[in-house]
């Protein structure tokens, strides 16, 4: 039974034996408000500053996302720079080149 069902089962259920569903709709919202700022409080985000720290914190892991990837485009020209020397190396000395420079 998932959450919703579960809730609108409950709700249901102290309306047939005679509560108001405002009141219930009232003590649900309550709580849900309660449970979320418990949440908030456990993660150490309760305070006014918290947005500014989540979009801090969201700044500084797409900075860490585009320096991991420039750097991984980085090593990888690099890579194909050292390929392509090797070749050349590869094609002088393969065609007697390398030996008339040295």
């Amino acid at each position: 039974m998932s959450q919703d069902t579960m809730l609108a089962a409950l709700l249901a259920q102290a309306e047939s034996e005679g509560a108001l569903r405002a009141t219930l709709r009232g003590l649900v919202e309550e709580a849900s408000e309660l449970g979320a700022r418990r949440a908030l409080a456990s993660l150490g985000l309760e305070d006014a500053a918290a947005g500014k720290d989540m979009r801090e914190l969201r700044d500084l892991l797409g900075a860490w996302r585009d320096a991991k990837k420039s750097a991984v485009q980085a090593v990888a020209g690099w890579f194909v720079r050292l390929l392509l020397a090797l070749m050349v190396v590869g094609i002088s000395v393969k065609t007697g080149l390398w030996a008339r420079l040295s």
